[in-house]
């Protein structure tokens, strides 16, 4: 059972007595907890105090059971004030305080330095400032298309305001009358070098205004003020509103307020004992030192997000007469999945995020068919990665379709946030590889796979042609997990059987990891993925009209390598990885250092881009990098030459 959110009008004497008290408490937990581990932000923390105790007091949500699915939604975006966080989570009951006091910023602990979605309470995992307003965004959209109850708050910081994807999500919110998302500003004035003005000078309140915002200004330690504006914000559930909080850093200990040195720097013994005395709170440092030096691992008791329910339908068999590229195999299918589970209630609802290319990327149909699930975001992709990540997590399936270069290389970093907080993203990016040809070198995305390696959680898919990739993304849209979904931009034929029928066609079902054998042979092993797939089998031809027989395996997943066909390649004598990826971090790369943890002893070239490239036609490309039909023929007749 949930409590009713901010049920009263205004805050009565006992209400801010009980407060002021659990304040006085909490900003002594943050001094022990960042005294103890000798580092920590104690400063920010007591500044957004007071903010944290009435969000978690009267919103909508439970101690009791943190994990409601209709509890409101609270983002922490300034993830540095972790301490804060923890001891009014620990005072109000989310947590054992003892134990995040002892187990602050160690090791075996979920209490981490910045604050991580393990922990009752805490919706996303930040510390990369400015992102935690993109993540409520996406929590709030998600919502919305729902049509659930809850809100969604976010805290932020005023030094954080300066980023660019707060202007962005800022932007997306107001676009789509996100009325149920609200921020709070803790507007101390301070960050690590100085003063907010002398730093980065940030128009606040005429930033927000200008976006089209609801602006609130308050004393942001008057708990009335804070709660009233808080209630106020509630009544309008058509403008998005923010709450500028006028706070004073370092709050509650004389010689700490408004001191920037406080803001990223523990207390000495000393003056931890002066701010102990002050507050009037027993110092129990030596307690707690003991528990820290026998502590015992913290469970994470979060759930797993409940199963997606979607009816994928059943896979074409595109013919060589069709003519679908895979941009558009992808387009169909998304349509096709969209319109079999729309009016279906049980289902689970796909929301589309694109950034000013859905008719590259071939989402276009999907937003004409269903507007209310299409977000076009505009060129803004570091938030837009953020937004589809965060809303994966709240009970949709978010896809984010994109260009290589921009939903990859540019927003990496979102990616990484993604993966640490175990999102659910489809992300989709066309115009990957050197096939983007004529666009040059700043749009050739030949980097992805090397990126997405550094990333524990994304699984990584590459299909050959229209017909995997049909299956490809009817196998990705109900599971869990971050899928990266990776194509070039140009058509390309079909792969055939030798008997000229479909190779992923008909009965041909999509498998993580696993490899295709496409031709059969004896004298070397070619492994290719992706656009090169219809020129190894071309390469195939070539050589066997020389007395020459070569395997041809399509590896479609780069970083799950299928260690059976690996084994049967090796055989051969000679394995030649062939991608217009970068040589050094793509597939080879990923072959190589499978081979080598499993012993294999073979012959092994990698063939890739070997350097930025200019503009061109595709081919004129592949052939400067020696990637051309013609120029494999000739390496691998050579190579085998010298065996």
């Amino acid at each position: 059972m949930l409590p009713e959110r901010f049920p009263k009008e205004r805050l009565e004497k006992e209400d801010i007595d009980h407060l002021r008290e659990l304040a006085r408490l909490c900003r002594a937990d943050i001094l022990k907890m960042t005294t103890l581990a000798g580092s920590g932000h104690p400063g920010g923390a007591m500044s957004s105090l007071d903010i944290f105790l009435i969000l978690y007091s009267y919103a909508s949500i439970s101690p009791h059971d943190p994990f409601h699915p209709q509890r409101d939604r609270i983002i922490i975006s300034h993830g540095h004030t972790s301490a804060g966080v923890y001891a009014v989570l620990g005072r109000l009951g989310f947590i054992n305080i003892d134990e995040a006091i002892s187990g602050f910023r160690r090791m075996e602990s979920i209490f981490e330095g910045h604050i991580v979605r393990e922990i009752p309470g805490i919706e996303w995992s930040t510390g990369n400032l400015g992102q935690g307003l993109a993540a409520g965004c996406g929590m709030a959209v998600a919502g919305k298309v729902k049509g659930e109850d809850w809100y969604t708050f976010v805290v932020m910081s005023d030094g954080e305001q300066t980023k660019g994807m707060i202007g962005e999500a800022r932007r997306f919110a107001r676009k789509y009358n996100l009325g149920r998302l609200i921020g709070i500003i803790d507007y101390n004035g301070l960050q690590i070098s100085g003063r907010i003005d002398e730093i980065m000078p940030s128009h606040l309140k005429e930033n927000y205004l200008a976006d089209g915002w609801e602006v609130i200004e308050i004393d942001g330690h008057d708990y009335n003020a804070i709660y009233e504006a808080l209630k106020r914000a509630l009544q309008n559930e058509e403008d998005p509103t923010v709450i500028i909080a006028h706070t004073v850093m370092g709050k509650g200990v004389s010689f700490m307020e408004d001191a920037k040195e406080w803001h990223g720097k523990a207390l000495p013994l000393d003056l931890y004992r002066k701010a102990m005395e002050e507050l009037g709170v027993e110092d129990d440092l030596e307690y707690y030192r003991h528990l820290r030096e026998n502590y015992r691992s913290s469970v994470n008791i979060r759930p797993e997000d409940p199963p997606y329910i979607l009816d994928t339908g059943s896979s074409p068999t595109y013919t060589p007469q069709d003519k679908v590229d895979n941009r558009t195999a992808f387009g169909k299918a998304l349509l096709e999945i969209g319109e079999l589970n729309y009016k279906r209630r049980e289902s689970t609802p796909i929301l589309v995020f694109d950034c000013d290319l859905s008719s590259s990327v071939r989402t276009e149909s999907y937003g004409k068919k269903f507007p209310e699930r299409f977000f076009q975001c505009g060129i803004q992709e570091h938030s837009t990665a953020i937004i589809a990540g965060a809303a994966s997590t709240q009970g949709v399936i978010s896809v984010f379709a994109d260009f290589g270069v921009f939903g990859i290389d540019e927003t990496f970093n979102q990616h990484r946030l993604n993966d640490i907080n175990h999102t659910h993203l489809k992300l989709i990016c066309t115009h990957c590889g050197i096939d983007v040809g004529q666009d040059g070198k700043t749009h050739q995305c030949i980097d992805y796979v090397g990126l997405m390696k550094n990333l524990y959680g994304f699984k990584v898919i590459v299909p050959a042609d229209a017909n995997q990739m049909d299956r490809v993304i009817r196998y990705i849209l109900p599971r869990k997990g971050n899928w990266l979904v990776a194509m070039g931009r140009s058509s390309q034929p079909l792969i055939l059987k030798e008997d000229g029928t479909p190779f992923f066609g008909g009965n041909y079902t999509f498998e993580y990891g696993k490899a295709d054998l496409l031709r059969e042979g004896k004298d070397a092993s070619l492994l290719c993925m992706g656009q090169t797939a219809w020129r190894a089998v071309k390469i195939w031809e070539e050589l066997k009209k020389k007395g020459i027989s070569i395997q041809v395996w399509h590896i479609s997943c780069p970083l799950s390598l299928d260690e059976s066909a690996l084994e049967q390649a090796v055989e051969t004598g000679l394995i030649i990885t062939y991608e217009d990826h970068h040589v050094n971090t793509g597939l080879g790369s990923s072959v190589g250092e499978k081979l080598l943890d499993l012993g294999c002893k073979v012959k092994f070239i990698r063939k890739g881009v070997t350097g930025f490239a200019g503009s061109s036609v595709p081919e004129d490309l592949y052939r400067y990098f020696g990637l051309d039909i013609e120029s494999m023929v000739k390496l691998i007749e050579k190579e085998l030459k010298k065996s």
